[in-house]
């Protein structure tokens, strides 16, 4: 079995995010980044896959030569191989197309990601995937099993949970609690030195979308407190300040 794992390279949650260029671009001066952590999921449940079912795994990422890293920490975690597409995730679609470029050219049993990035939030990309190849797209999937060439999942709906079965080949949305987090081990980052990364270029230059400008949100107000007897004061404060009643 062949499984294609498809990482996004984002800020970690705790950097403080900035814009420049007049904020058509982030600031990446001081910021962090890891692995998308939804992607991280789906690389830590094929992880698993791969010792019970014997598969070859190849992450990929759609970036520049900054997120070899990134690469090389999951590489670290278990997989086999790395491809990066040199070219900056313009957009969903881009990245789509890229993702589906090199799965039909390696012919995978089974593509995972994340449900979304944590970057844009998009939760596109997968479903442009199975349409570009022709195949199911199923997210968010909270569980994933396979049995020969069935693939068992279940997945978060509003008000419950639904049980799905597919057949391969098929893309999966990740999230929790489809595995836990996997922590390399000197061993692993050892090994993840001599693993192959293979650089190739975009398949497709198409972006549908452009960026205009970011914008941060705005900063926290003052905090007032209210004597607790003081209802008056809150009712007023509530009605004429915060404008919720």
């Amino acid at each position: 079995m062949k499984i294609l794992i498809c990482i996004t390279h984002v800020p970690d949650t705790t950097s403080k995010i900035q814009f420049t260029d007049n904020n058509t671009k982030l600031d990446k001066n001081g910021v962090q980044f890891i692995i998308g952590p939804y992607d991280d999921y789906a690389l830590a449940r094929a992880v698993e896959l791969k010792e019970q079912l014997n598969a070859t795994l190849t992450v990929l990422n759609v970036g520049e030569a900054e997120t070899e890293p990134t690469l090389r920490k999951a590489l670290a975690i278990g997989a086999d191989d790395a491809i990066r597409v040199n070219a900056f995730p313009k957009d969903s679609q881009f990245v789509a197309e890229q993702i589906a470029a090199i799965a039909k050219q390696n012919n995978y049993d089974l593509i995972m990601m994340g449900r979304e990035s944590i970057d844009f939030n998009g939760g596109m990309v997968h479903g442009m995937v199975g349409e570009l190849l022709g195949i199911p797209s199923i997210s968010p999937v909270m569980k994933l099993e396979i049995e020969g060439d069935k693939v068992k999942m279940a997945r978060e709906i509003e008000g419950g949970k639904e049980y799905l079965e597919a057949k391969l080949p098929l893309v999966a949305g990740c999230q929790e609690p489809i595995a836990e987090w996997k922590i390399p081990n000197m061993r692993g980052i050892m090994s993840a030195r001599t693993k192959p990364l293979t650089v190739v270029e975009p398949a497709s230059q198409n972006v549908a979308t452009e960026v205009i400008n970011f914008q941060l949100p705005p900063a926290k107000g003052t905090v007032k407190l209210v004597d607790k007897d003081n209802v008056a004061e809150l009712v007023r404060l509530l009605k004429n300040e915060a404008k919720v009643l």
